[in-house]
């Protein structure tokens, strides 16, 4: 594995826990902060909120060398975490929360760049995942560790902790990622040249259906798992880690196939697993080991779209490549506010912890239908 690559995972890595540990501290920044859970929930919305106005800001960066464009992202990541470790009141941690966001899409879309740059030939999707795997290893690893710093300690270690990671992936950037060739300045307009085209649509509308999907049924996972699995709330902490573990390995397996296959026939496949485990959670929670296996399932397949989704969208945004790739993590973040909230419906209308997987089923069907369709104009002349 190229050391380039490794430093570019240590982004991914910060980015990855300081979105996802906010799920796990949240009551304890609602308490110590003196707001409600339902209010501390807006931290979650600003993050991505930050995400989709700080990927179409790369369009003003398009002439800067790639290496310094990553390295102002992390510094941004940097400045956001601080400043939520030392937040004396709910407002600067909203804003903190916000300033957090901002480089995380545009981050994953220079660093996609760059890693396939840097890719030997043929091998440019698996580069990407491995780019990717920082996020997943922060699921598998960090966001526990965040929670359980939180519990113990204070939730203000954990986003003090991610801000001093961004000297560590500064530095390792520094050392191990080349100046690469600069893509060409196509101006101003140039950069959304590429969305005339229904390619970079149907694979964006695939990321947030499919996402939507999943995340309507993720976003209640731990009550489904305590209420309708029979698991103990004990055991939550070693699933959520069990899913980790899925992520790991759905995204590697995403991107060695991708190579292999080609990305659109890959993310199809994987969407459609998705779509089936959803409606198999549904009929099967209640046996608690199935339930876990879907779920090991769900989140493999959850990361394994994401860096042939990736690598289609630098692939056809041609003259636009910064922007098209950091979309896909707008539409991502789009996708999980959707999904949560849909998954919640039949929630408040009181039916069981088993339904939001029913609601998301649809969403996933959608976006593996896009992505069929996506293959079969565009991707299949290639091959």
């Amino acid at each position: 594995m190229k050391k380039s690559l490794i430093a570019l995972a240590f982004g991914t890595l910060g980015l990855g826990i300081a979105e996802f540990v906010m799920m796990g501290i949240l009551p304890d920044v609602a308490r110590d902060l003196g707001i409600s859970i339902a209010t501390a929930g807006h931290l979650i919305s600003a993050y991505a909120l930050g995400v989709c106005v700080g990927a179409p800001m790369l369009i003003l960066a398009r002439r800067y060398q790639l290496k310094y464009i990553l390295m102002f992202l992390v510094g941004v990541m940097m400045l956001g975490n601080i400043c939520a470790a030392l937040s004396p009141n709910y407002g600067v941690m909203l804003v903190a929360r916000f300033i957090s966001g901002l480089p995380h899409g545009a981050y994953f879309g220079v660093a996609s760049i760059v890693a396939e740059k840097l890719a030997d030939k043929g091998r440019g999707s698996e580069a990407v995942s491995i780019m990717i795997a920082g996020m997943t290893i922060a699921n598998l690893f960090g966001v526990p560790l965040g929670t359980a710093l939180s519990a113990s300690i204070s939730w203000r270690l954990t986003f003090l902790l991610v801000g001093c990671w961004g000297v560590i992936i500064l530095y390792y950037m520094w050392r191990w990622v080349p100046r690469v060739e600069n893509l060409p300045d196509t101006g101003l307009r140039g950069q959304f040249r590429f969305l005339k085209s229904p390619a970079p649509w149907l694979i964006l509308g695939a990321t947030l259906l499919g996402n939507g999907g999943t995340f309507a049924w993720y976003s209640y996972v731990t009550p489904l798992l305590t209420n309708i699995a029979g698991f103990p709330a004990r055991m939550i902490t070693f699933l959520m880690v069990l899913a980790g573990l899925g992520m790991v390995v759905g995204n590697l397996a995403g991107g060695r196939l991708s190579d292999r296959f080609s990305p659109g026939r890959v993310a199809a496949f994987a969407q459609g697993m998705i779509c089936v485990a959803l409606l198999f959670i549904f009929f099967f929670a209640h046996i608690s080991w199935l339930a876990v296996g879907l779920m090991c399932l769900c989140t493999a397949g959850l990361f394994a779209v994401s860096s042939p989704q990736q690598v289609l969208l630098i692939r056809y945004s041609k003259g636009g490549e910064m922007l098209g790739a950091a979309s896909v993590q707008v539409a991502f973040n789009l996708g999980n506010a959707i999904g949560a909230y849909v998954g919640g419906l039949p929630l408040q209308a009181g039916m069981s912890y088993s339904y939001p997987a029913l609601v998301g089923a649809p969403f996933a069907f959608v976006g593996c239908l896009l992505l069929v369709t996506f293959f079969r104009k565009y991707e299949r002349r290639a091959i």
